[in-house]
């Protein structure tokens, strides 16, 4: 099976700091928001978003670690290293590095329904637009059609980054 580049190191850091600016639009008047990624690569990808963000705002944001079983998301618990306290009323950006069939995520959003908060988007690197769910990305860094046989991987290494189709 053969790998196709779909994203560079630098297309993916150039997909990042889109994504900030277009965070930082949507939370101009906040002063306090929070990135929730969902454990590996989405909480590797909102530590990036993070970074990205301090860069060019002066909001206070908070990191959130997202755990979530993502071969069968249904059956486990969904925990956050964030109590719910100290989210409510606050703008949430749930952020994974790829949207598959949408269960990750749907079941991720729900375990955050349970609490108000202000607002609420998701952001993902790769949104593919095949998806079981209704879910959908607010903030995306490239969308694919794919067929489902298809594979995308996002790797992040501390150097660099790089998103291939097998």
């Amino acid at each position: 099976m053969s790998k196709s580049i779909i994203l560079t190191n630098e297309q993916i850091k150039h997909k990042i700091k889109r994504i900030a600016y277009q965070i930082y639009e949507n939370n101009v008047t906040e002063k306090e928001i929070i990135i929730a990624g969902i454990v590996d690569n989405g909480y590797i990808f909102a530590e990036k978003l993070k970074k990205e963000l301090k860069k060019i705002c002066k909001i206070k944001i908070q990191l959130c670690q997202v755990t979530v079983n993502k071969k069968q998301p249904i059956k486990n618990n969904i925990k956050t290293s964030l109590k719910p306290e100290q989210y409510t009323d606050l703008s949430l950006v749930l952020v994974d590095d790829v949207l598959n069939s949408g269960a990750t995520l749907i079941y991720a959003v729900k375990h955050f329904l349970d609490t108000p908060l202000k607002q609420f988007k998701t952001a993902v690197l790769v949104n593919r637009d095949h998806k079981k769910y209704p879910i959908k990305a607010d903030f995306k860094g490239i969308s694919l059609s794919t067929s489902i046989q298809e594979h995308i991987t996002v790797v992040f290494t501390k150097k660099d980054a790089i998103a291939y189709l097998n």
